[in-house]
């Protein structure tokens, strides 16, 4: 029997740790979560999106895991009665320059194997979804909504049927011996040896790297919050399913939009502003050690000084309800801010950032004898779980 461990208890440990034990009886897993429960941070903290790769470059890992994702993770909903919808979604353009970026994006999405994907007219725009504003909509019949809570619940359950492990409140603090054969990982709570150890720390990844090998990691995490407003019920009929903007090809992130969730209720954003902690989910949260780690970092020092109006204007909307609504009346102008009410989610993204300043966009994985680190998992981590998991399983165990 080898022994694994697994740090980290999101949705992409869970998977791991779900797929070895189906595929690999002769492991045994345990998964060692710093929090009282799975999935407390990215995995539980996101708008709970089927992502099926729409704008990934063709040929990296990320385009082809996500498309392979989309569809694995909506069969492991339909086998386990897990709540999802394939509902589709339209990206608008909303001018000339818009309409650019979203013929290329179409043009991604078919090399990268999407199918069923058009250009809407009026007519089918309007029936679809009737108070959107757009100089051209592409239809993404694939995407959809579902329950990541259900789904880490599914899997952890499946782990401790096969005789895994889930230790919760046990954080892995470091080794205390290593050799090519056996690593003994100190936690909170106990010291075990493990054949084989994979770090999926999502936001600590880079730090659980260089507490593990002792080496500097070769990417640094840089947490990025997103804050999403609630519709409020009387105006939830303004959106239908899923409206996103063409997003800046030059960032990872999506952009300002709305979102059905699986629960019926209606979500607007999310922004992108630097978390002064890594697990900072309101703007008053704050850790010395982590804003020190990103302001000295000279990659995000590149990063803002090339991007400098960009990273004002989402701290601004962070700040200001008003230049928030103002993002999403780009696609639905009809919105006011008193239709938005308090209680929206924020969710911190684990962004590696290039020592030169660029956002690393693809999944980065890296092998250390017995250790596996996944350094890069960025959306549509979440939705390309189960894929990405086979994907370790096959080419680094």
């Amino acid at each position: 029997m080898k022994e694994v461990a697994i740090i980290g208890g999101g949705i992409l440990g869970l998977a791991i740790g779900y797929e070895l034990s189906i595929s690999h009886p002769n492991f045994k897993v345990t998964i060692f979560e710093k929090e009282d429960g799975p999935g407390k941070h990215q995995s539980g903290n996101n708008s709970g999106v089927l992502h099926c790769g729409l704008y990934y470059q063709p040929g990296s890992l990320k385009a082809k895991l996500a498309v392979d994702g989309i569809r694995e993770m909506i069969s492991f909903c339909e086998k386990n009665h897990i709540n999802h919808e394939v509902c589709g979604k339209i990206v608008v353009a909303s001018d000339d320059r818009e309409i650019g970026l979203l013929n290329n994006l179409a043009d991604r999405g078919e090399k990268n194997g999407l199918k069923g994907m058009k250009f809407l007219n009026h007519d089918e725009l309007k029936q679809r979804e009737p108070n959107v504003s757009a100089k051209k909509a592409l239809l993404v019949p694939e995407e959809g909504i579902v329950d990541y809570k259900q789904v880490m619940d599914v899997m952890a359950n499946n782990i401790i049927n096969c005789g895994g492990t889930i230790y919760t409140n046990n954080k892995v603090l470091g080794l205390t011996s290593s050799n090519e054969n056996s690593i003994i990982l100190k936690s909170e709570k106990n010291e075990q040896a493990f054949d084989l150890v994979i770090n999926c720390s999502g936001l600590f990844s880079d730090r659980t790297y260089s507490n593990l090998t002792l080496k500097k990691s070769p990417i640094k995490i840089v947490p990025f919050r997103g804050e999403y407003m609630h519709i409020a019920d009387e105006y939830k009929h303004l959106v239908n399913h899923l409206i996103y903007p063409v997003p800046d090809p030059k960032y990872p992130f999506l952009g300002v939009h709305f979102t059905r969730m699986i629960n019926g209720g209606r979500e607007v954003g999310p922004n992108a502003v630097l978390a002064l902690k890594r697990e900072g989910y309101k703007n008053t949260d704050f850790s010395l050690t982590d804003t020190f780690d990103s302001l000295t970092y000279k990659g995000f020092l590149n990063f803002f000084a090339k991007n400098a109006s960009f990273a004002m204007g989402e701290f601004l909307s962070s700040l200001s309800k008003s230049a928030f609504v103002a993002k999403a009346k780009k696609l639905i102008p009809e919105v006011e801010e008193y239709m938005f009410v308090k209680g929206g989610t924020a969710g911190v993204r684990a962004q590696a950032i290039s020592p030169q300043g660029e956002l690393i966009m693809d999944f980065n994985i890296i092998k250390e004898n017995n250790q596996i680190h996944v350094l890069n998992a960025p959306s549509p981590g979440a939705t390309a779980s189960i894929s990405i998991a086979k994907h370790i399983i096959q080419n680094y165990i």
